[in-house]
């Protein structure tokens, strides 16, 4: 029958603590085992990894690069041959609509109409952007691409 009084710890999951700078007798005396002088061997002896000893450090030596461009328009694409699948004829194709149908993820700036693929089907389609060639492919078999 298992008592409180006759549980032990695991062995080897308890460790004996290191008595430190306690004398010369116990191993850990006089610098307690940190060696002598320098930042290592004070308080909490950190050194930061991009510490590099008073030399210039390696991202200051490395050159700036790149350039972000805080006035880019970020566009949601959709092609032509995607409406021509989910959509039927004359149906109204709106960014909530194609939000709502799951067919982009996120509006961003607006949606942009590419022309990949063929349309058969007459659609009006209102979105912030198209293409020439997307344009023309929708005006032509009838429907209407209105810029929103």
């Amino acid at each position: 029958m298992i008592t409180i009084d006759s549980l032990r710890p695991t062995p080897g999951s308890n460790k004996k603590y290191k008595r430190l700078g306690r004398g010369q007798g116990s191993g850990k005396g006089e610098t307690s085992g940190k060696g002598f002088k320098g930042q290592k061997s004070r308080g909490t002896g950190k050194v930061h990894l991009w510490m590099e000893g008073g030399q210039t450090p390696l991202h200051r030596r490395l050159p700036k690069f790149g350039f972000k461009n805080f006035t880019k328009k970020v566009y949601a694409i959709v092609n032509l041959e995607t409406l021509d699948k989910v959509f039927d004829s004359n149906d109204e194709v709106t960014p909530e609509i194609l939000l709502e149908k799951g067919i982009i993820s996120k509006v961003y700036d607006g949606v942009k109409v590419l022309a990949r693929g063929e349309i058969t089907k007459p659609l009006v389609v209102k979105a912030q952007k198209f293409s020439k060639t997307a344009k023309e492919k929708i005006e032509k078999i009838g429907g209407k691409a209105e810029v929103s």
